[in-house]
């Protein structure tokens, strides 16, 4: 047997083969708490409690006829999507924030850490698992929406609705992320998903007006808000409601996967800060 090109065993490895090999245990970790966090969705009934509030909103919205007036059904449209956002976010944040404290409360953390599951990849398996659980659901709205909406107008703009799928997938993420960051931060999951929803309601609602805001203040006060409108993640760059609602064309597809990036860069940066304290934080 030829043994000249076999690595000699006492030879250190390079680092990157070191980052590939880990990274290859890591990821059947962070799948498999990922799907556990799926199937305890389906358990807690969320996901049938969707199904049919996605199902009521539809019908309605497919049922109400005015004099077959178009705008009705534009209204219409605008109320659904309204609360799919609502719901979406909801179930997001309630579905992240417990994550963390329940398995602290049932001790059942401590049995994951000592299989070879390192705490970073506890938290990447959670924040994968959420974001799935969140996406599938979101999914569930949107193709009853979608089959409801198109019955009733006869027309399906299909890139509109992926990209505005999409682009709510990808927010969130980012609000997974955070919301595992406060689950970090915060002891109770209740003052999780409170602070979390103001904050990310906030932001929807005024982190578009803040550079506004900041003109009218005096020093210091307007580099401290424009500071702060540019460290904030603006999540209402992702609301592309209005695609939908009055059939408009697609948005140039190099602005949708810059806003995809966008979206990733802060979910890693999140993730990052939750996975830096958590390291350090005791589990006792």
């Amino acid at each position: 047997m030829n043994t000249a090109t076999r690595p000699l065993p006492w030879l250190p490895r390079r680092p990157l083969e070191s980052a590939a090999s880990g990274l290859c245990l890591a990821l059947p970790n962070v799948h498999a708490i990922g799907g556990v966090v799926i199937r305890e969705l389906y358990r807690r009934k969320d996901f049938y409690v969707l199904f049919i509030l996605t199902a009521l909103i539809t019908l309605v919205m497919g049922s109400v006829n005015f004099f077959n007036e178009a705008k009705v059904v534009r209204y219409l449209k605008e109320i659904c999507l309204f609360l799919i956002w609502v719901a979406s976010l909801v179930i997001a944040i309630t579905t992240t924030a417990r994550q963390i404290p329940a398995e602290r409360e049932h001790r059942t953390i401590f049995p994951l850490l000592a299989k070879p599951v390192t705490r970073s990849q506890l938290l990447l398996g959670k924040c994968w698992g959420c974001w799935l659980a969140s996406g599938l659901a979101l999914l569930v709205f949107y193709v009853f929406f979608g089959l409801v909406s198109g019955l009733r107008e006869h027309a399906l703009p299909l890139a509109s609705y992926f990209q505005a799928l999409t682009l709510h997938g990808a927010m969130l993420g980012v609000v997974c992320a955070l919301t595992l960051l406060g689950s970090i931060v915060f002891a109770a999951p209740s003052s999780t998903n409170t602070i979390t929803l103001v904050v990310v309601t906030g932001i929807l609602l005024l982190g578009r007006h803040l550079n506004t805001v900041a003109l009218g203040l005096a020093e210091p006060w307007q580099t401290m808000v424009y500071a702060l409108y540019f460290a904030l993640p603006h999540l209402e760059l992702f609301d592309v409601r209005d695609l939908v609602i009055h059939n408009w064309g697609a948005i140039p597809w190099l602005v949708w996967l810059g806003a995809l990036g966008y979206a990733a860069v802060y979910a890693a940066l999140f993730l990052g800060a939750a996975c830096a304290l958590f390291r350090r934080k005791a589990l006792s």
